[in-house]
Order: C-alpha cells, then structure tokens, then sequence
C-alpha cells in the first residue's frame, strides 16, 4: 500500500502472527493495488471491456473477496454521499499528478480534464453475479480504492486478531487506525488528531482522543499537494469538475465501527467543505466526524458532531 503499519497486541508467538499479517496484506494487495501490475484491479483497469471474477460468491475463503468487499462497500458509500466518494476517479488522479507517475501540471489543459471526465461514475461499472463479469462501459474506465483499501487492511486484520481470540490491540495502516478493549496501561488507547498545517511536525496535534472498538480515519490536503505559479492543487480531486479540491476542511476525522466506512467518509469530506461534511456525517448513522477548517482571518476552527464528545479527551489550542 506504500505505507507503513504499526500494530500493538499481546501474542505468546509475535513472530507467527507478524507472519500471517504480514502474508494477508500481500493478498490484499495482490487484489487491490493499483500499483502493482499484476493486481486484480490493475488488470481490469487495463482491460478493454472487464474481467471475470474467480470462484463463486460464497464462503470466508472466495476468490477476489477481498477486491469484492472493497467494491461493495465503495458502491454504498459513493451512493450514501451522492458521488463525492467515487472510487472511477483514477483517470484524473493520474492526470493531475497523484497516481503511480507524480508529476505537477504547470497548465491546466480543460479539454483533456473534460474528455476524463466521460470515464468517471460507478454507474460505468457494473458487476453481474450470475456470470461473476465485472464490466466497464469504455476502455478508460478504471477503478481506484486508495481511499478504501487502508480501512480494509486495517479491518482485516483486527479480523484475524479477533479468530485468534485476541481482545486488546490496535492496528493502524497509514495513519488509518482500529483498536479493541485497552491498551497495555489497562486504559483506553489514545489517539492524537494532527495539526494540519504543512510546516507541523508528526507529533503537533490538534486533539487527543479515546478509542475502543471503534475506527478513526482521517483526510487531508496539506501534505500531499504541490504548488504552481501560487495555485496549490491537492490530490483530492472532486468527480463531478475534475479539479483538486482544496476546500476551507482543512481535515476531516471520521469515527465508525469499522475503518473501511471511516476511511472512505473522510475522503468524501474533504470534497465537500465543512458545512456540508457535517450535515453528511450529522444525518449518518454510525459514524461521528471531526472536523479542523480555515476561518477567513487564517486561524484554523473546529467543528464536530455531538457524538465526538464521547471520543475526546483533550483540544490543544
């Protein structure tokens, strides 16, 4: 996923248990990665009509079960927020520079971005589950779970802690995090919220919170973004106009049970600005959101859900 992973959890053998995750996440990847060129997604990104998916759909153990639950769950959740999630804009992605080739675009070409656009929509994806054919309406539809498959890692294997009936741990993949029961100090397990700010360091944070079976995800512009002749274009690029969307959010946390849910409500988000972030996340059931914005006078505001008070133990001003 090219990130790293750190997890807490108490095993009588670390070494086999580092070795089962180790080997779920190369499965993972091998179905989701868009960086690899022989994962499943890559090869149906590059396909002129679709593929086939292997086996049936059934059981723990199905072939491509682990691109199905990603593809489910981004389906829902690009319905839930009317397409502000939308796992087809790789197109843009790559165009704009935050894909597997980086580069900045010192000209915006509206001719390209609109040709793209054609190719964005999970309506141009569709999955028939009498044949097990995933299909695409053109050759340029292509599909992308960056702003998923984090959440799914993470899910995963709190799923194999919890067959190896481990009750205490936290697993976190690229700032994505889930825990279970406490931590080592018989506590709940503590959680920084990061200053969003470019010049921060790792450690500043804007809040502490308190997380036990729950998930918290986070998004934000102000690390992964370049800047030219003073435009700053972020990689989180709105699907409906094929532009970055550098919004007043300047992060949105998301708290769910599961960190598929929190990891992909985050992203929705940080394209909707924070007025609308927070009625979206306001009206949702299961999830809380916490949400850090630029106030015109350059100051940094709060905003959040009445759920959140149950999570927060400190705001650092």
């Amino acid at each position: 996923m090219g990130t790293t992973y750190n997890l807490t959890v108490a095993s009588e053998d670390p070494a086999s248990l580092k070795k089962e995750v180790d080997q779920l996440l190369i499965e993972i990847n091998a179905e989701v990665n868009t960086y690899l060129d022989t994962s499943f997604i890559t090869k149906f990104n590059r396909s002129e009509k679709g593929m086939t998916l292997a086996g049936k759909f059934v059981g723990a153990d199905m072939p491509n079960r682990h691109f199905l639950m990603n593809y489910y769950r981004a389906r829902m959740i690009y319905d839930q927020t009317k397409g502000s999630f939308d796992p087809t804009v790789l197109p843009l992605v790559s165009y704009w520079g935050f894909a597997r080739e980086k580069r900045e675009v010192t000209k915006r070409d509206q001719q390209k971005i609109d040709s793209l656009r054609q190719y964005i929509g999970m309506d141009k994806v569709s999955l028939d589950e009498s044949t097990r054919f995933l299909s695409k309406t053109a050759p340029g539809v292509s599909l992308d779970f960056s702003a998923i498959a984090k959440g799914y890692g993470v899910d995963a294997i709190c799923e194999l802690f919890d067959r190896n009936n481990m009750h205490n741990y936290y697993v976190e993949i690229g700032g994505e995090v889930r825990t279970k029961g406490e931590s080592p100090r018989n506590q709940p397990w503590i959680i920084g919220i990061a200053t969003p700010q470019t010049d921060a360091a790792l450690t500043d944070l804007k809040a502490q919170v308190k997380l036990s079976n729950m998930a918290l995800a986070s998004s934000g512009n102000y690390r992964n973004y370049y800047e030219v002749d003073g435009q700053k274009y972020g990689h989180t690029i709105d699907p409906k106009t094929g532009l970055p969307k550098m919004t007043d959010i300047l992060s949105a946390s998301i708290f769910a049970e599961d960190c598929m849910t929190a990891d992909a409500y985050a992203t929705a988000c940080m394209v909707m600005g924070v007025d609308a972030a927070y009625e979206l996340i306001r009206k949702t059931s299961g999830v809380e959101g916490y949400f850090i914005f630029g106030e015109k006078d350059g100051t940094m505001g709060v905003k959040y859900t009445d759920g959140t008070t149950a999570f927060l133990l400190a705001e650092i001003k």
